[in-house]
């Protein structure tokens, strides 16, 4: 915990003394351009792999980087998501899985959760992914998770599709969605090509979209 006290004296004495003109600005409002959904993972951090300033991103973080479909019970990630789309106005939705994920682990290798509940229950909304996932060959278990991975995020796609406020922004051609997978060793992400529903490395094709791009909505 000292480590944490020390970097945040670090922060107040260093890093937030160069940037006081944006956190004055950030003071009163904010105006982030994109919602990023990603894992809880200690590994992930949202803001250094985009190399975003504060105010720059609306981030939800959760295991396994999940998005439960709109029901009658609208959870915090629900109300996250209608907040950044119908007040904030984002225009641009990332959800973002990574290699190594282990919430994914549990699901691809069967293991019992009896003993993290809430974990199962969570995990539950990626029941779909599970299903069309085990139906496929693989050559192996490392292949199988990261298909998992994969299919995942193409299910929270299709989740995040149910919420009002986005089915509203996504048919006003005010929204566009993102599905990428972030590779922890070799810092590559590989995003969602809603055309052709494979992935491909962003490195090399930075206009993929998960969604068709639209005129209006920022790249």
């Amino acid at each position: 915990m000292q480590d944490i006290i020390d970097g945040f004296l670090k922060f107040q004495r260093e890093a937030f003394p160069e940037r006081s003109g944006l956190f004055k600005r950030l003071a009163t409002a904010q105006n982030p351009g994109a919602l990023f959904i990603t894992c809880s993972d200690s590994r992930v951090v949202p803001e250094l792999l985009t190399q975003r300033e504060p105010g720059d991103l609306f981030v939800i973080r959760n295991a396994g980087n999940i998005v439960p479909a709109y029901g009658p019970e609208p959870g915090g990630v629900s109300a996250t998501v209608e907040y950044a789309v119908a007040v904030l106005g984002v225009t641009d939705i990332v959800i973002c899985g990574h290699s190594d994920c282990g919430a994914m682990t549990a699901i691809s290798s069967g293991k019992s959760l009896a003993h993290l509940p809430a974990v199962a229950n969570w995990l539950a909304h990626a029941d779909s992914a599970k299903v069309v996932n085990a139906a496929r060959t693989h050559g192996s278990a490392q292949e199988q998770l990261e298909a998992l991975v994969r299919e995942n995020v193409i299910a929270q796609l299709t989740n995040i599709r149910t919420h009002p406020s986005v089915a509203l922004a996504l048919n006003q051609t005010r929204l566009t969605l993102h599905g990428w997978v972030y590779d922890i060793e070799t810092g590559s992400i590989d995003a969602l090509d809603g055309a052709t529903g494979r992935f491909v490395t962003l490195a090399d094709h930075p206009q993929t979209r998960a969604t068709p791009a639209t005129s209006g909505v920022a790249a």
